[in-house]
């Protein structure tokens, strides 16, 4: 355990190489390998704090270019659009299953491995609901967008996941369902990586719809058993108003 929380850590340290001005904000943070030897952790931490860093707003992780400090914690939150987390999934769905066909073609043996790790690493966690499941759950989709070798996709799906962390609504949606059906969802992981492994683009694209398919039928449930339990408490203030605060008739 205490090997799986590294990365959290080191990223407390980065935060603090950032407020000390040792990386101002605009700046570029060292290369992988350089950090790695400067906080005497492992190229692999380094990656997984940058990526959990990135997930809250403080860096911004460009392909091909490198690891940026941002100007402000709330300069992706503040441009979020008017969408709603329905909206989002959909967007994703369609998105996301694409790329998941063209990765099917271009990814490597490195990032099969890492796809499994990743999956591993879902199965183990004792909280299906704690921070490094949800940061697994991030850096498992975001794999996949690397994998397709394509900038443009890559940098879409980044966006859409920057909207449904940050977008306070839309957070709040996909966290009401992060304990819906936890052993189901491992299997969608799981099944999305097989098909990878296969390199069977349709099958890639059936699995991916599949998860996606799930989570919008889970915040479906969530959303009625919400509009029930408001309902539920309505009645009982009308009953408490009309029945039971009523006087007694002599």
């Amino acid at each position: 355990m205490a090997e799986k929380r590294l990365y959290h850590s080191v990223a407390e340290r980065i935060k603090e190489l950032v407020r000390q001005g040792a990386y101002p904000p605009g700046s570029r943070l060292p290369g992988e390998r350089d950090l790695a030897e400067e906080l005497g952790v492992s190229r692999v931490t380094v990656r997984e704090a940058q990526i959990a860093l990135e997930a809250i707003g403080m860096l911004d992780i460009r392909v091909g270019s490198g690891v940026y400090v941002l100007r402000k914690s709330s300069e992706l939150a503040d441009a979020m659009p008017d969408v709603g987390a329905f909206e989002l999934t959909e967007a994703r769905s369609a998105i996301e299953s694409e790329a998941a066909a063209l990765a099917a073609a271009t990814i490597t043996d490195e990032e099969l491995d890492r796809l499994d790790a990743i999956v591993e690493r879902m199965a183990s966690a004792s909280d299906p609901n704690s921070p490094l499941e949800a940061d697994a759950d991030r850096e498992f989709h975001l794999t996949i967008a690397r994998a397709t070798k394509n900038n443009a996709m890559l940098e879409t799906i980044e966006r859409l996941w920057r909207i449904r962390n940050e977008k306070p609504d839309v957070k709040e949606a996909y966290d009401s369902i992060c304990e819906v059906n936890p052993k189901n969802r491992l299997k969608e992981h799981k099944d999305i990586a097989v098909a990878l492994r296969k390199r069977d683009p349709e099958q890639a694209r059936k699995a991916m719809r599949t998860h996606f398919k799930c989570i919008i039928e889970a915040m479906l449930s969530a959303t009625e058993a919400q509009a029930i339990e408001e309902a539920r408490r309505r009645t009982q203030e009308s009953r408490e108003r009309f029945l039971n605060g009523a006087p007694a008739l002599s």
